[in-house]
């Protein structure tokens, strides 16, 4: 309990039990934490001393705060390796977990020119964009918006997309992926992905655009996701060369 004679500070204290809490796991990870006033009885101080200890914890990442509904403990992140070419499926598949993706829209067109250029198109060269999110356990993780050559891959529409497009590409199309170029930004989450994602308004999220080349250098995929940054990380290693 709170020690009002220590040389510690009131909200330090609090901040520390809280901390504590949620290491013991009596505070789980995404479960709501008690409101300012509750723990201002419990503890027989003033809100604005509850309130200076959680955002704190805010702050650190430890705790998020959900307008309208309350505090909560941060869940961990999941982390994305860059050194390898893989599916989210994969990824997920790869930590135990289980991935699942909503198909939000399907259709053929023209696509911008900006995308043309990526995938190195004609004018009148059509692609099929994809619209879906991808959940990890149910959790809302990512929104990808994905632009493939019809040309390559006929009657795409007829398998099931709700699963991994790159294990359609290679176990059914027969063909090869190599590599990827891949851009990551951070930026503020746009009104419409924030509701498919179940974010709060103006939350950060990581941008992700990514180009995808088959063996043969040709251009197969150009994607642009927006991923969770409450919820998601990515890892990289690098090493130093010597001139």
């Amino acid at each position: 309990m709170l020690d009002k004679t220590s040389h510690i500070p009131i909200y330090v204290q609090i901040e520390d039990y809280i901390k504590q809490q949620i290491a013991d796991g009596t505070y789980k990870q995404g479960e709501m934490i008690p409101s300012e006033r509750e723990f201002a009885e419990m503890y027989q101080v003033s809100r604005m001393t509850v309130r200076q200890a959680i955002t704190n914890l805010v702050g650190n990442g430890q705790l998020y705060r959900e307008k309208g509904k309350g505090t909560f403990v941060t869940t961990e992140k999941m982390e994305q390796s860059l050194n390898s070419l893989t599916s989210f499926t994969e990824d997920m598949l790869a930590r135990g977990l289980v991935p699942t993706s909503e198909v939000l829209s399907f259709e053929v067109m023209i696509p911008p020119a900006e995308v043309a250029k990526e995938l190195q198109l004609a004018a009148d060269e059509t692609v099929y964009f994809i619209t879906r999110i991808r959940h990890a356990d149910n959790i809302p993780m990512a929104l990808e918006r994905t632009y493939i050559p019809t040309a390559l891959f006929p009657n795409l529409q007829a398998h099931q997309l709700t699963q991994s497009l790159y294990k359609i590409i290679e176990q059914q199309y027969g063909t090869r992926l190599h590599y990827a170029d891949q851009h990551i930004e951070a930026g503020i989450v746009s009104n419409e992905d924030r509701k498919h994602l179940q974010l709060a308004e103006n939350a950060v999220v990581l941008i992700m655009q990514r180009k995808t080349f088959l063996l043969d250098q040709r251009p197969v995929e150009f994607v642009r996701s927006t991923y969770r940054a409450d919820r998601y990380k990515f890892h990289n290693r690098i090493e130093r060369r010597v001139l």
